[in-house]
């Protein structure tokens, strides 16, 4: 039932009805195997998550925080390299995950505006191929899980190194086959279905490959790959329910 929800709900609705759910579900799954170290709460099992194939996964939805895998890692990786919680910055979230977006906001240290196409909680609704906003504009920038989505991801690369300031610093995180040198993109896959076979989700318009810290550099960033889930032991990775093997696009603008 829940995978159904999933894939037959459209977005906008599924993330207000989510809302909703979050204050459910942390009773219904009480319990101290799991740790969600985003809010720091214990359960004894996560939920289901994933559409179909390889993104349909066991025990990664964290019932209260509606965090994911991928989204704890960045938690933990924000929390111990970098000076994300700290340091004074004017910053652009797109796509805003649910369980960052209240947290972010009352950060006293960051000037927080969230942006995307069509999410109701973004402040700003606008196409990534051409941001509204000026070059320069943004110390951080975060915007994952979204340029495996757009038309045309290089001009969506270029636009992020356009409005992020000299000296700014982003994450762009993507669904990533290691197992491929080259990104996977064919313009004649275009239902949900080949798309789900082919790029791993429905609503995917491309597979990046090991080529996508190249794709980065070529849009402007310097690119620091960290593998940083592989410096957390075993059992932690285990309790949080980490992603294995999920390496961190760390992207500077020098220039």
């Amino acid at each position: 039932m829940f995978h159904f929800l999933l894939r037959t709900i459209p977005r906008p609705l599924l993330i207000k009805l989510s809302l909703i759910f979050s204050k459910i579900a942390p009773l219904l799954y009480y319990g101290n195997k799991y740790e969600d170290p985003i809010s720091g709460k214990t359960y004894r099992k996560f939920l289901p998550y994933g559409y179909g194939g390889r993104a349909k996964r066991d025990n990664v939805l964290c019932p209260g925080s509606l965090s994911l895998e991928r989204h704890r890692l960045l938690w933990l990786y924000l929390k111990n390299r970098t000076d994300f919680f700290t340091k004074s910055y004017k910053m652009l979230h797109i796509a805003p995950e649910q369980c960052f977006y209240k947290l972010f906001k009352n950060q006293k240290n960051l000037k927080y505006t969230t942006g995307d196409y069509n999410s109701p909680i973004a402040d700003i609704h606008f196409d990534l191929h051409k941001a509204p906003f000026e070059d320069n504009t943004f110390d951080v920038i975060f915007c994952n899980h979204v340029l495996e989505h757009v038309e045309n991801a290089e001009v969506c690369m270029k636009e992020l190194h356009r409005i992020m300031s000299i000296g700014g610093w982003g994450i762009f995180q993507v669904p990533l086959d290691t197992t491929r040198a080259t990104t996977y993109e064919d313009k004649s896959i275009v239902t949900e279905a080949d798309r789900e076979l082919h790029f791993w989700q429905k609503d995917h318009l491309r597979l990046f490959g090991l080529d996508y810290k190249d794709k980065l550099t070529n849009a402007g960033f310097e690119v620091t790959v960290d593998d940083y889930v592989n410096t957390l032991s075993p059992d932690l990775v285990e309790r949080y329910r980490l992603p294995k093997g999920e390496m961190i696009y760390l992207c500077r603008k020098l220039k």
